[in-house]
């Protein structure tokens, strides 16, 4: 697993072994911790830090590959708001005139 920073393997018996407070511990100081069943990875332990940085990593995936998908589509066209407004039927003093939600 690359997107972790230097893993820590441990069956799901060494990891039952070490008890939670350990690996509680362990995460908090910025261990990554891989469980395995049958040589298999089935959980993974990371402190909260590390979980925020994943967390921010995958916005960042997610806003990228908006941008490359606009990019690639994006035909040079565009459409001015007061033709979209009108498409709606509205000006943009009819919409000022409208009562605001609360």
């Amino acid at each position: 697993m690359t997107i972790l920073h230097d893993p820590t393997e441990l069956t799901v018996t060494e990891a039952a072994q070490r008890g939670v407070a350990r690996l509680v511990a362990d995460a908090e100081q910025g261990t990554d911790l891989v469980v395995t069943r049958r040589h298999e990875p089935v959980a993974v332990v990371v402190g909260v830090r590390r979980l925020a940085e994943l967390e921010a990593a995958a916005a960042d995936l997610h806003d990228l590959a908006l941008v490359l998908a606009r990019h690639v589509t994006d035909g040079g066209n565009r459409t001015p708001l007061d033709e979209v407004i009108a498409a709606f039927g509205h000006t943009r003093e009819s919409l000022a005139a409208l009562p605001e939600e609360d």
